[in-house]
């Protein structure tokens, strides 16, 4: 939630698209967010993925290979027991893949974009038998957590936060150097 605040704060008109698909949508529901209604908030579901593109949870992947495996088309063959890490930080800046990666666009999400790339070009949670069981309760949270507070406030990056955005070095879990911090205006 906090790489998305800082996003949105920093790109105005997201922000904007964004609060209004939530008050369209919960104008739908009572005012209330439920379950159905932030399913339905389908624009808030590409910031978050874009987000979760630029900041994955975590830098890369280890996965341990249990039967020896032969690339194709390469005289390569990685055998039963090797380590083998999946850069996912490298895939989700690949330039071939997502072209100007430095740039926060959702537009890359939409339902099109997404079923022109390769299933694996984005893998914030990894993917597989071993995908992060915790994925659709932190996505649900995040959408509950973003709804309630942008529905009241309108977030600007505050000037301690230390721009551009650096990552710390040896983190288990993807973080920013020093903090984001964000201004909150009551709507």
């Amino acid at each position: 939630m906090t790489f998305a605040l800082y996003e949105m704060a920093k790109h105005q008109d997201i922000q904007a698209k964004v609060r209004e698909e939530i008050d369209t949508v919960l104008k739908k529901h009572d005012g209330k967010i439920t379950y159905e209604a932030i399913q339905e908030m389908k624009y808030m579901g590409q910031v978050i993925d874009e987000t979760l593109r630029k900041y994955p949870p975590v830098p890369f992947l280890t996965r341990q290979c249990v039967k020896d495996y032969k690339i194709p088309n390469e005289d390569v063959t990685i055998e039963k027991g090797t380590t083998v890490i999946i850069p996912v930080l490298g895939i989700h800046y690949d330039k071939d893949i997502y072209p100007d990666p430095e740039k926060f666009d959702p537009e890359r999400f939409t339902e099109e974009n997404k079923n022109a790339r390769h299933n694996y070009s984005h893998i914030p949670f990894g993917e597989g038998p071993r995908i992060c069981i915790g994925m659709r309760f932190g996505l649900m949270q995040s959408k509950v957590g973003l709804t309630s507070l942008l529905k009241k406030y309108k977030f600007t990056v505050n000037k301690k936060t230390q721009e551009p955005i650096k990552f710390q070095v040896n983190p288990f879990i993807l973080a920013a150097e020093g903090e984001i911090w964000l201004s909150a205006e009551k709507i």
